[in-house]
């Protein structure tokens, strides 16, 4: 199965200094905070691709990156085997950006409360002059909603339904990649459900592919086909899913599913994690995550680690074995 995204060592940096007087009266350096460093992963077409992490781990960025919405500091990001951050072509640009949605986190702070969800749906089709004579209906009930919902307000719907609207927004263009930052974050479990399985559906009615970023490793776990953990903008370990719960290789990750609620350890003890996320301006030297690491060796404070293979499974850890 062939790559449909591709991201090449990938890295955004955010000036976040204070402005030029304040750094000259308080003699004050520029802050620049790394909130990608050097990621690399493909995805593969009709697959959900997930990333995870803790908060600040620079998940939503690489999914901005990706639907063009904020643009790389460095590497390359390519889309259907075109670098939109340095094509030429119009036409070629415009092609791709079709084929691209996303679905945010917030479904009411991405839906205009001003207008009508039928227009909020056919708006990726009418910006392209396209035909939309019955489309949100249409795609409203194909999301389990009512036709008649169309002439409605955002205000007029729970919050499980107002995702709905947004993933029928995102299916209005027939985009053939969806980017979902957290789509069922912000709903109850029982709608999270519901959400999650009919974007399964609808990823084999249609053929779709997911990048999905989320924090929840029981959404991801029932979501994806592989799956990269991130922390401060690195990527640490990749793998397919059962590999990657079955045996993960990198403390971080471990760390993560330890903290992680589960059924079968009522009354388990668990070591806490230990430190607190570095400072993504001043990140520590070597491995990120050594600071916190139990396993961590001088080396680890000194050298970065490299993503090398281990089976199935990518790992940048000097001590993985």
């Amino acid at each position: 199965m062939s790559a449909i995204i591709k991201v090449d060592r990938l890295t955004r940096i955010f000036d976040v200094s204070k402005p030029w007087l304040n750094r000259v009266i308080e003699r004050l350096p520029r802050a620049l905070l790394t909130a990608v460093s050097e990621v690399s992963f493909e995805v593969e077409e009709n697959s959900v691709y997930a990333l995870v992490g803790e908060s600040g781990s620079g998940k939503s960025t690489i999914g901005k990156i990706i639907v063009g919405l904020v643009s790389p500091s460095g590497g390359k990001v390519e889309i259907e085997g075109v670098d939109l951050a340095s094509e030429k072509d119009p036409g070629r640009i415009d092609s791709v950006r079709a084929d691209i949605q996303m679905i945010f986190q917030d479904p009411y702070a991405s839906l205009n409360p001003r207008w009508r969800v039928r227009n909020i749906i056919a708006e990726p089709v009418a910006a392209r002059g396209g035909n939309t004579e019955g489309l949100a209906e249409r795609l409203l009930e194909q999301v389990g909603l009512s036709a008649a919902d169309a002439g409605k307000y955002p205000h007029e719907f729970s919050g499980g339904q107002r995702q709905r609207i947004c993933i029928a927004r995102a299916l209005s263009s027939e985009p053939k990649i969806i980017v979902c930052d957290e789509p069922t974050s912000a709903l109850d479990v029982s709608v999270q459900s519901q959400v999650l399985n009919l974007m399964s559906d609808l990823r084999e009615e249609f053929g779709l592919t997911y990048l999905f970023i989320s924090h929840d490793l029981t959404v991801v776990r029932h979501m994806a086909d592989k799956v990269g953990v991130l922390y401060l903008g690195r990527l640490v370990e990749e793998a397919p899913r059962d590999a990657l719960f079955g045996d993960p290789k990198h403390p971080y990750t471990r760390m993560l599913f330890d903290a992680a609620p589960r059924m079968d350890a009522f009354g388990r003890d668990i070591e806490p994690p230990r430190g607190e996320i570095p400072d993504a301006i001043n990140p520590p030297s070597g491995c990120a995550f050594h600071p916190r690491c139990p396993l961590a060796v001088a080396r680890c404070s000194r050298e970065r680690p490299e993503m090398r293979q281990l089976g199935q499974t990518r790992v940048a850890c000097h001590l993985a074995e």
